[in-house]
């Protein structure tokens, strides 16, 4: 599902981001990317849906390789990734239920269409009855609830979540591993960046380790 080739990212003069790293990731796998701040966590998901491009190396992702991917083909490589930020990423001035069928929206499915798909992830997330408030009206976890659905409602064969926890109080942690522990039990490959030690001992799954951008370990 998600291979990287000897991958190496490096801007300008600057310490490699990523140094020669190799990684395999099967369909259906969840995985856990660690390692402390500036270790290239962000840049390797950042690489996987090609809002980044590798120095040199090959990515593959979902049978393509990405790194030869021409622009016009990186709209329909991302219908099949879901992408989960920290910092939530939603419109303001649009409620739960536009926030989450936006992607919908973009790919032209009818109102309809729209609806029933995004209040079904609503349903799953808990948050159908927030469906027509606005995000600024929503809790911190209540808003990465919302970010989770809007990465599922295209039922991407990949997940990629970068700290999606980061802002969030310890005691809703838990629930929104859980959700994304759900879509991984629906077959969906996840990969969640995270520098919490105790969420990693809570909830053990393949840990992928970097430190300067080098693959350290990987258990």
């Amino acid at each position: 599902m998600i291979e990287l080739r000897n991958v190496h990212k490096a801007y300008g003069d600057e310490p490699a981001t990523l140094d020669d790293l190799s990684l395999q990731i099967d369909k259906g796998e969840f995985v856990w990317l660690t390692g402390p701040s500036g270790a290239g966590k962000t840049t390797l998901l950042k690489m996987l849906f090609c809002a980044e491009q590798p120095t040199r190396g090959e990515i593959h992702v979902g049978g393509h390789n990405v790194t030869r991917l021409a622009p016009s083909g990186v709209p329909l490589l991302r219908r099949s990734i879901g992408v989960v930020f920290q910092d939530f990423k939603l419109l303001p001035h649009r409620t739960v239920l536009e926030n989450v069928g936006f992607a919908l929206e973009v790919l032209g499915a009818s109102d309809r269409e729209i609806e029933e798909r995004a209040m079904r992830r609503l349903d799953q997330v808990g948050l159908r009855a927030k469906a027509l408030a606005l995000p600024r009206t929503l809790s911190g976890g209540e808003q990465q609830r919302v970010a989770i659905a809007r990465a599922l409602v295209n039922d991407p064969a990949v997940l990629l979540a970068d700290e999606p926890t980061g802002n969030l109080d310890p005691s809703l942690t838990d629930s929104i591993i859980e959700l994304l522990f759900d879509a991984n039990a629906r077959g969906t490959t996840v990969v969640v960046a995270t520098h919490d030690h105790a969420l990693l001992q809570r909830h053990a799954r393949r840990t992928v380790t970097l430190a300067a951008g080098k693959l350290v370990s990987d258990v």
